[in-house]
């Protein structure tokens, strides 16, 4: 008899896709930003260490809030940075940005898992609520460095240029999975190789230009509450970028983990 296919939690799948992860960049220690967004809030993130950051933030309604941070900061172009962490005062948060030293502009990604709650709630009933299948949750925004924001300001742009596209990602000498991007909003999934292998899946995205041939590009799975989000660099064949997750099936521990891929367009 086949074996059955089996939907695993991030925890148990992280630990086979990063072997092929760019290195952690130390060019932003001691370096102090500030980010001002479209929402009209403001950030400063002071850079303290390879790993360690301060951030103060000023909502749009002036409130207050700061803490500090671990981060992780890797650079796949000269003057562009993928900066990750978790923010340890909300639920299940991570702030993703994509820092763009070259214009001067960044884009903020805000995810947020489910509660164990949430994650209960069947498909059918999603759906009869006019919900989302995926209970997963992202936030977009808009920034410029070091000047206040303006409507007129550049900024990275949705795309469709990968749409059509078949990509297969290998991310490490274990485990490879194959996208189809299919539209604006939803792109299926495929694992070639490693841990979930033969098992797919369709689900919702988004797609940013940052560059030529760069590009951001999110995933909010619906069976395993799962945020996946890489810089995907078709130039250099290369990826960057993390997997946001519950470590196990009790909702207990995150897992953050870093991804990198070698690209082979099909």
């Amino acid at each position: 008899m086949d074996q059955e296919l089996k939907f695993i939690q991030v925890g148990e799948l992280a630990k086979g896709i990063s072997e092929f992860v760019l290195p952690d960049s130390d060019d932003l220690i001691g370096q102090t930003l500030r980010l001002f967004f479209d929402d009209g809030s403001a950030v400063r993130i002071k850079f303290n260490s390879v790993h360690k950051l301060f951030w103060e933030e000023l909502d749009a309604d002036g409130r207050h809030s700061c803490g500090t941070e671990i981060y992780r900061a890797t650079s796949p172009r000269e003057g562009i940075y993928l900066l990750d962490y978790i923010l340890k005062d909300r639920h299940a948060t991570t702030v993703s940005l994509v820092l763009d030293f070259n214009l001067n502009i960044a884009t903020a990604v805000i995810g947020t898992l489910p509660s164990e709650t949430q994650t209960l709630k069947d498909p059918f009933t999603r759906v009869r609520e006019g919900l989302e299948l995926t209970c997963v949750t992202a936030r977009f925004l808009r920034a410029t460095i070091e000047r206040p924001f303006e409507v007129s300001d550049s900024a990275h742009a949705t795309t469709l240029e990968l749409v059509g596209r078949r990509i297969k990602y290998t991310y490490s000498r274990t485990e490879a999975y194959e996208h189809i991007y299919l539209n604006d909003k939803l792109y299926t999934w495929h694992c070639l190789k490693g841990i979930e292998k033969g098992l797919a899946d369709t689900d919702r995205c988004h797609y940013y230009k940052i560059a030529a041939s760069l590009y951001l590009f999110v995933w909010r799975e619906k069976i395993i509450p799962t945020l996946g989000l890489v810089l995907v660099d078709l130039d250099r064949l290369k990826t960057t970028g993390k997997l946001f997750g519950y470590a196990g099936e009790d909702f207990g521990r995150l897992v953050n983990a870093p991804i990198g891929a070698h690209a082979q367009i099909l």
